[in-house]
């Protein structure tokens, strides 16, 4: 007979234990009256159950957040092999077991030890087992069961955010969207209505709205207009359990900020307004500024000015400053007091961006009128013209009147004005004027072939205010007159052959003048009355303002004569007349048969274009032999020796050796002390030269020290001497310093600084005795002492 042996897993239903036990089809609200058993057979599973009802015990529920000082009970494992005997042992696994989660092994009873929070973990999933304590098996097999959390209403809805910003148009309609806020709730949505949240505005109204299950703000007032408020602190909560009473809530807070639309026309703060312009205001010189206040921001307060009508249209212009939004009135034509000293505008300010929805709030633009009252000046005089062009001959008489320059003075005064001209302009002072009426006259002779216009400056200025002066060029053209006589265009130097033929060309001649010729130059050669006759060469005008020279004979002979000189007369058709007489030379030469020219007199033939090709390779040559001299010198005097000082032994001069021998100086330390050249005073008695090995050595002797009041000459002689006996002399180059002055001469100062306070006279008869080189100082001083005689 087959044995079964069941497990029974009881859970104790009872209200102390606020632990609820709940079948898994579906949901009650009370507690079972007996407690459920769940019987599992060894091979299959099969659930003990009372035949009315089909619960089953695998899952149970606890309450979240216990408060209570004991373990919290969950329930209880039994097994139908328990004999109540102690044999059976009760052990639990899965998610808490042992920590959060404890067993008793011996009833089977099952406790929580913490409080739990669904929010945390909301399912515990475990296992229980029955095993015999003696041999540790187990009697039934594993069995798995589930503890839900029962959610209880412990966490308030919280939003996303904590601080929402929004911002909407001003004017906006009823139900415009403003912003959607959201709040979560923690706890479970599935049971009951603790997740369920509700939306309500706490602050804000009547200006906003809240959907209540959205969360949805909307706009709930009409036109409301940011000008007259702009920020709006809208709070809104969020409630559990549907809105009831006793659930928790949340709340945020929105910051809703109208932004700006053109809903308001510019306007003039008054309706006219006054400016004065002095007349001498420069032009696009700033007059006034006026400004039409626009209570809108940004783009929406954009304002354009303009001119609309006045007398003043064409002389003021308006613009719009585009950081203050302000109108500059500016001059646009100078201002004359004197013809019109009040003008009256008419500006008009308008939107630049009108929004069409609001047209019917009225025309977005204003006018205001503009008096403009212009002050007078005392201006400087003004010319009748901006520059004036005279003319005048060259030939024109000194003092002769070239032209008049006029100025006013424009002011009412009408103050009289003096001209002058600006000397910086004529610094030849060809030109003057006269102070009173401004005429120009010359003060210079005038040529136009030195300088053709004259520039000038003249100014004018008031009498009784000098400082208000004005200044006008004057352009002074000199007109030309036939002053100058026609002259050749070149120096003409030419040559016949010998051999020549009569009739022969020789030189074609040429000229300019000087004068300027309306219609032309028309020029006429003519060889000069002396010439006419007696000439062995012939002219002929060509009448183009050219003539030629002809051979007038057959042959010439160049040892008879070598050059001919023959004066040419030239002459202009200008009124007046003006001729002159030039010469071209003509050289006499040999020629071959073709009549190119071998050779002239001894004399080199100059042509106008340079020298000629003989005289260049002399001056060729003649640099090269000039080039080799310094070569040679140089080299000569690199590769000459140096002569010695003292070429005769028998010229002996003061301590004067001549050795070919350079010393270092003052850096060759090796050769000598220079402390011991300084200070004599410090030889070492036992100090010797050092860069040679003396060929006998003796002891130096030391020298006395010369006493205090010894004369220079004394002095010098002594150390003379004392260098000629000392046998321990070095017979190579030295130095012997003299380094005493002494305490004066006989002779006192020779400087002629104190001869002035010399109250004796001197006697410079002597210098005639010196020669005449002397002389001239001998006659200056003879004749001082004969100025004091006398």
């Amino acid at each position: 007979m087959r044995t079964y042996h069941c497990f029974w897993l009881l859970f104790w239903a009872g209200q102390p234990h606020q632990s609820l036990l709940t079948p898994l089809s579906k949901r009650t609200s009370g507690f079972p009256e007996q407690e459920k058993v769940l019987v599992l057979s060894g091979n299959s599973r099969q659930d003990l159950h009372r035949s009315k009802r089909s619960w089953m015990w695998n899952q149970f529920f606890l309450l979240e957040e216990y408060t209570g000082t004991d373990y919290q009970y969950v329930g209880k494992l039994h097994s139908d092999q328990d004999k109540g005997d102690g044999s059976l042992k009760y052990i639990l696994s899965g998610d808490g077991a042992g920590d959060l989660f404890i067993i008793n092994e011996n009833t089977g009873d099952i406790q929580a030890t913490k409080r739990l929070d669904r929010e945390e973990k909301p399912v515990y999933i475990l296992r229980a087992q029955a095993i015999n304590r003696r041999t540790g098996r187990p009697v039934e097999p594993e069995s798995e069961f589930i503890i839900k959390i029962h959610d209880i209403n412990d966490n308030e809805p919280m939003f996303t955010k904590d601080v929402y910003n929004a911002s909407i148009p001003e004017m906006s309609d009823v139900g415009t969207f403003v912003v959607q806020v959201t709040a979560t709730d923690a706890d479970d949505p599935t049971y009951g209505n603790s997740a369920k949240v509700v939306y309500s505005i706490l602050q804000g109204q009547p200006y906003f709205s809240v959907e209540s299950e959205t969360g949805i703000i909307k706009t709930a007032l009409l036109n409301m207009d940011r000008e007259n408020r702009e920020q709006y602190q809208v709070v809104i909560q969020a409630k559990d359990m549907g809105g009831q009473m006793g659930g928790l809530s949340g709340t945020t807070t929105v910051n809703i900020t109208l932004t700006d639309v053109n809903d308001n026309p510019p306007r003039f703060p008054q309706s006219t307004y006054q400016f004065r312009a002095p007349e001498s205001m420069p032009l696009d010189s700033p007059v006034g500024r006026i400004k039409a206040n626009d209570a809108d921001v940004d783009e929406n307060a954009e304002i354009e000015y303009s001119i609309t009508e006045g007398d003043g249209y064409d002389m003021f212009g308006i613009t719009t400053d585009k950081d203050t939004q302000e109108g500059i009135i500016t001059v646009k034509k100078a201002l004359d007091f004197e013809n019109k000293n009040l003008y009256i505008l008419k500006v008009e300010a308008t939107n630049t961006h009108v929004d069409p929805r609001f047209l019917y709030l009225g025309p977005f633009k204003d006018s205001a009128t503009v008096r403009i009252q212009v002050e007078d000046v005392d201006e400087p005089p003004m010319f009748s013209r901006p520059a004036y062009i005279m003319e005048v001959k060259e030939d024109v008489p000194l003092n002769s009147v070239i032209g008049t320059v006029t100025a006013q003075d424009p002011d009412a005064a009408k103050n009289p004005v003096k001209y002058s001209v600006d000397r910086h302009t004529d610094m030849d002072r060809v030109f003057n004027i006269n102070s009173g009426n401004g005429s120009i006259f010359t003060s210079k002779p005038l040529d136009r072939e030195t300088l053709l216009w004259h520039n000038i400056t003249v100014i004018a200025a008031e009498i009784n205010n000098p400082k208000q002066s004005s200044r006008v060029p004057v352009f002074i053209k000199v007109l030309d007159v036939n002053d100058n006589a026609p002259e050749f265009a070149m120096f003409y130097e030419t040559f016949v052959c010998e051999n020549a033929k009569a009739e022969q060309l020789i030189q074609t001649l040429s000229a300019v003048d000087k004068d300027d010729s309306y219609n032309g130059h028309q020029f006429s050669f003519s060889l000069a009355p002396e010439a006419a006759s007696s000439s062995n060469f012939t002219l002929q005008d060509n009448r183009d303002n050219t003539a030629g020279i002809f051979t007038r004979k057959t042959r010439y002979n160049r040892h008879e004569t070598s050059t001919y000189f023959l004066p040419v007369v030239i002459s202009d058709n200008d009124y007046p007349i003006q001729s002159s007489t030039e010469t071209v030379t003509i050289r006499v030469c040999a020629c071959d048969h073709r009549g190119k020219m071998l050779s002239c007199n001894a004399e080199a033939l100059v042509h106008p274009t340079g020298l000629s090709t003989g005289a260049l390779i002399a001056i060729l040559l003649c640099i090269i032999i000039l080039l080799v001299t310094v070569v040679l010198f140089a080299a000569l005097r690199r590769q000459r020796k140096k002569e010695p000082l003292i070429i005769s032994k028998e010229d002996i001069r003061d301590n004067i050796v001549s050795y070919n021998d350079e010393g270092g100086g003052e850096e060759d330390t090796q050769a000598f002390d220079i402390g011991t050249l300084r200070n004599p005073e410090a030889i070492d008695d036992n100090k010797l030269r050092r860069d040679i090995v003396p060929e006998t050595l003796f002891m130096p002797r030391r020298t006395a020290t010369a006493r205090d009041n010894t004369d220079v000459r004394d002095f010098i002689n002594q150390r003379l001497k004392e260098n000629d006996t000392d046998p321990t002399a070095p017979p190579y180059d030295s130095l012997a310093t003299y380094a005493y002055e002494g305490n004066g001469s006989v002779a006192e100062s020779l400087s002629s600084l104190e001869s002035v306070t010399t109250d004796g006279d001197q006697d410079y008869d002597y210098l005639s005795d010196w020669g005449p080189r002397f002389k001239k100082l001998a006659d200056m001083y003879g004749s001082m002492d004969s100025d004091k005689d006398s």
